[in-house]
């Protein structure tokens, strides 16, 4: 905690106006600084939260379009899984700080470590999507050589593996905001998983409609109208269970990226749902509603937390609620 320490040592402090009473004076913090650091991260994090979800949510696509034998929408996502993914990875080397920090990370699996499972989850997912990416990369010419069906065999089925552990890539990042103690995130743990799951399906199949033609997109409208409805439905949920955060969730950086979210995840749900099917400009821009609804879905709940550091009514508020039921609760098993 920030201000353990007397500014004024040795000597008197300076005159000043007494704390007004009420409830300002009860939050108030030592010599007016914050409780709470605010996170070091910056805008590097908030991109590598949506890329993340981006690579989880195309791969999903991607093997649903193996499965069903629609070669360009698999193809596309793949590709596109592999991108956001060495997005992702950069972006987490760069907040490490140090590359070889990623390394380090791999020496032991901590199962109470979110970012530590987090690790794990990508060094799984990533060979299986680079593998499927590289065979979409072969010219066509060599596909019927002998080693080259091997090669297929091999990717389409750590492929498949590495879609089957997308869901831990898609929210992981959830619970490692959710396990900091900053209140914007915190409070919000139990429903932050779903939202990012939803957000993550969203992007991925709003990725499959914008880069794949229509005859073969049908799965990919599926697979975002799911997300993006489950997206709607938990950030709905979340803001009902939240407190006196809420605040930061509807105000500045934050609350314009939510209500921007919302609106494009609206416009391409309904997208999806009624002209994506016949329209090639109406899926594009249906798919890039959905991708950029996801991008400030998670903007804004970076920013939101961020911003609760800042005020120490966020901080001390919900912990003196918390001890008040506490003692509500002993008090009632004691009577």
């Amino acid at each position: 905690m920030n201000g353990a320490h007397d500014p004024h040592p040795g000597g008197p402090r300076r005159a000043g106006p007494e704390p007004a009473a009420g409830p300002a004076a009860d939050v108030a913090s030592y010599y007016g600084r914050p409780v709470l650091k605010s996170p070091v991260w910056e805008w590097g994090t908030a991109a590598y939260l949506f890329t993340g979800g981006l690579a989880a949510g195309t791969a999903v696509v991607a093997a649903g379009a193996d499965l069903q034998g629609a070669v360009r929408l698999r193809r596309a996502c793949w590709l596109g899984s592999f991108g956001a993914l060495l997005a992702s990875v950069g972006l987490l080397i760069d907040d490490l700080g140090r590359p070889e920090r990623f390394h380090h990370m791999l020496r032991v699996a901590k199962p109470t470590s979110p970012m530590s499972i987090g690790t794990w989850l990508l060094t799984a997912f990533g060979p299986g999507v680079g593998a499927a990416a590289v065979w979409e990369l072969l010219p066509v010419r060599w596909r019927s050589a002998r080693p080259a069906r091997l090669l297929r065999a091999l990717s389409r089925g750590i492929g498949l593996a590495s879609a089957a552990t997308a869901p831990g890539v898609a929210t992981y990042t959830a619970a490692l905001l959710a396990q900091t103690a900053v209140p914007g995130w915190s409070e919000v743990r139990g429903a932050l998983p779903f939202v990012f799951a939803g957000s993550a399906a969203a992007s991925g199949g709003g990725f499959g409609m914008l880069a794949a033609p229509l005859d073969e997109a049908a799965p990919a409208r599926a697979f975002a109208a799911v997300g993006a409805a489950g997206e709607l439905v938990a950030s709905r949920v979340m803001e009902r269970r939240m407190g006196l955060i809420r605040e930061v969730y509807h105000q500045g950086a934050a609350g314009r990226c939510r209500r921007g979210a919302e609106l494009l995840t609206v416009a391409g749900l309904a997208g999806a749902l009624l002209t994506a099917k016949r329209s090639r400009a109406g899926a594009a821009a249906s798919g890039i509603a959905l991708l950029s609804g996801s991008a400030l879905q998670r903007f804004g709940v970076f920013e939101a937390g961020v911003a609760s550091t800042k005020d120490p009514r966020y901080v001390v508020v919900p912990q003196r609620e918390r001890l008040d039921a506490a003692a509500r609760d002993r008090g009632a098993l004691s009577s």
